[in-house]
């Protein structure tokens, strides 16, 4: 039997917000590897009775390598559970790697971020139109990890839209200052989640004028995000999509794709977007 590595997106921490592809791979698993100070235990629920259950909470990657060298050797199957999506400062890059230095399979589950999950919660859309149309996904520098030239909050605050910060409560005076001398002006709405979608907790609304009190106030460090733009409270705007000017409304299909010079390519008429009455 083959062994293999599967890194799975183990979601904000509600249970039922896993992928019925990761549910699966926890299932099939002979170990998993989870950190229980990230991960929430419902997800466990999912894996076998007899599958090994390791914390990583307390291990460095080198204490994890071992059951990624028994996927090589001995064909078990290990799924490695990241909290939110893995993609977004899951440290899954340099896991990968020794995987295939190992030359073991590996394969990637996506999962559910806590910036969409927050969204959900407070049922607001991040890109609404003429108001913001891009979503910055970043956290404030000065952490463990230095942040690259140019990515700094201010920098990115200077576009106006949708910002997630990550990993940054702890510092909230300092991102409340980044975040006004990019331009937001102070009444700009924020979202502060902790924990999102666990039994405990706590969302919160405020405008950037008050975020480090808030923030303070609750005593929030760890397990932090925060929403802020002008989407968070706009309204009032409409989409194109279910504009009834939209060829959606009409009762017509778009140009079916025709083969032309031995492939399978559009014709001109689909590139302007006309419609074939039927």
């Amino acid at each position: 039997m083959t062994g293999k590595v599967t890194f799975v997106g183990a979601g904000p921490g509600a249970a039922d917000l896993l992928t019925v592809r990761a549910v699966r791979a926890i299932e099939a698993a002979d170990v998993v590897v989870w950190a229980a100070s990230l991960v929430h235990p419902d997800v466990l629920e999912h894996a076998r009775p007899d599958a090994e259950i390791v914390d990583s909470a307390k291990l460095a990657m080198e204490g994890v390598l071992p059951y990624y060298r028994r996927a090589a050797d001995e064909g078990i199957r290990v799924a490695r559970l990241h909290s939110g999506d893995p993609a977004l400062w899951g440290a899954m890059q340099e896991q990968l790697e020794r995987c295939r230095e190992l030359g073991v399979p590996t394969e990637v589950i996506p999962g559910v971020s806590s910036f969409s999950a927050v969204a959900a919660l407070v049922q607001r859309e991040l890109t609404v139109p003429e108001v913001a149309q891009s979503v910055v996904l970043t956290r404030l520098g000065g952490g463990k990890t230095p942040m690259p030239p140019g990515e700094e909050v201010r920098e990115f605050a200077r576009h106006g839209t949708t910002m997630a910060l990550f990993l940054s409560a702890a510092r909230s005076g300092q991102l409340q200052q980044e975040l006004l001398a990019g331009g937001y002006p102070p009444e700009t709405p924020c979202v502060v989640a902790y924990q999102a979608t666990w039994p405990d907790e706590l969302v919160l609304r405020c405008t950037l004028g008050e975020l480090e009190a808030a923030i303070k106030r609750h005593r929030l460090w760890k397990h932090t995000l925060v929403l802020v733009g002008p989407a968070l409270e706009a309204g009032g705007t409409r989409s194109h999509l279910y504009h009834p000017g939209h060829f959606h409304e009409h009762q017509g299909v778009l140009p079916q794709p025709v083969p032309l010079d031995g492939g399978l390519q559009f014709a001109e008429r689909a590139a302007q977007h006309q419609l074939v009455r039927p």
